[in-house]
């Protein structure tokens, strides 16, 4: 008997969920009025005791919101924009998105008297997953593929996924899967993340090898990581695949690399290599080397001793959000008589978990007035760490 091969080639069938939940074109009317009041439980406690414990989740951010209520289809979206007038306003992109859904599908499967146009469909989807709908990000998606533009279709799929619609996770496993298959590099490299995160190790390191062979740096990079991580561990590959990677300049394998030597892995297994290959990494923006490499220059190790370059890399590291840097710059900026920024930085510390950070900043806050010590902490609130690259 012949057999058809799964997906199909003769129609325009996808091997993904589909979304079936039929939306209905419902009026966005706003339902408050003019001085209405934000609704909040009630308890039978007194209101003095009870505003104490309840939180107003009125206050969330609205991109924040957006976030929450991304996956949310057409009636739990009609349901969260009656909690309160903040939510109904924070929510309206998404409301809009539904329309933008609903019509998609007029135009895809030609309901309603509509006849059927995948682009003017594709174009609906898209609006309505530029408002932050992952069920129109999904649908996009599958029409992406239908028509042959699959890189971006898998782009919207990432993007739902993130979201954490569970459509999305789905239909992104499959496209990795099968951009592994046709001989995508980055695809083996996704998917292999997927597998390791599943514990299915060696298909993942399987993935990696096969990306790393045909000259990915993430491939070789992540198969180097993996070949440290194995039972047991395989140092000497590892090394040959991370130095790969760092030569194509690959900063997470630079990193990786030096590590690996500074613990006496490799050929090459000396501290000057270790120290080069943290200074790259540190130069290319990763976080964790700029702190090693302030440690070398600080003690001379494999670098010559510097503390004026010791104190610009914690320093960069610190403002990238290492807390051990944090600490060690929070301490540095005490010393030079630094009391405020020192104040900042060592409670960004404490709040990351670095323990030794809480003596030192309550030794200088009894220093300080009852000014200075609030301004310290509203610096610490609306600190921001900086892009890794700059």
């Amino acid at each position: 008997m012949k057999q058809r091969t799964w997906p199909s080639k003769s129609k325009l069938d996808s091997p993904f969920i589909k979304k079936q939940t039929p939306l209905k074109n419902h009026p966005t009317k706003n339902p408050f009025i003019k001085n209405s009041k934000i609704i909040t439980p009630t308890t039978s406690s007194s209101s003095s005791s009870s505003n104490s414990n309840n939180h107003d989740f009125s206050q969330l951010p609205y991109d924040v919101l957006l976030k929450l209520a991304a996956t949310f289809t057409a009636p739990n979206l009609r349901t969260a924009s009656l909690v309160c007038k903040s939510w109904f306003e924070a929510l309206k992109p998404l409301r809009e998105s539904m329309l933008f859904l609903s019509w998609g599908k007029r135009f895809k499967h030609g309901r309603n008297g509509v006849k059927p146009n995948l682009i003017k469909a594709l174009d609906s989807f898209l609006k309505g997953a530029a408002r932050g709908s992952t069920l129109a990000m999904v649908d996009a998606g599958l029409v992406y593929w239908e028509i042959g533009r699959r890189e971006e279709g898998t782009c919207l799929y990432r993007k739902a996924a993130e979201l954490g619609d569970p459509v999305g996770q789905c239909n992104l496993g499959i496209s990795l899967l099968q951009g592994a298959a046709r001989g995508s590099t980055l695809a083996m490299v996704d998917a292999g993340l997927v597998y390791q995160e599943i514990g299915r190790r060696e298909e993942g390191i399987g993935l990696y090898r096969k990306a790393a062979e045909l000259s990915d740096p993430s491939g070789q990079c992540n198969l180097g990581i993996s070949l440290l991580q194995a039972n047991p561990p395989d140092p000497e590959e590892a090394v040959k695949w991370l130095y790969k990677a760092s030569v194509a300049g690959h900063v997470r394998a630079q990193y990786q690399l030096a590590l690996s030597l500074h613990k006496g892995r490799g050929p090459n297994n000396n501290l000057q290599e270790a120290a080069k290959w943290y200074l790259r990494a540190a130069e290319g923006g990763y976080v964790r080397a700029m702190y090693n490499t302030a440690l070398c220059y600080s003690v001379g190790e494999g670098l010559m001793q510097s503390d004026k370059l010791a104190r610009k890399w914690m320093m960069r590291a610190a403002n990238r959000g290492h807390s051990k840097a944090q600490l060690e710059h929070g301490r540095s900026l005490f010393s030079e008589g630094e009391m405020m920024r020192a104040v900042v930085y060592l409670e960004l510390a404490a709040r990351a978990g670095e323990a030794a950070a809480d003596p030192v900043k309550n030794v200088i806050l009894q220093q300080m007035s009852a000014s200075s010590r609030d301004r310290a902490m509203l610096l610490a609130n609306i600190w921001r760490p900086l892009p890794p690259s700059h």
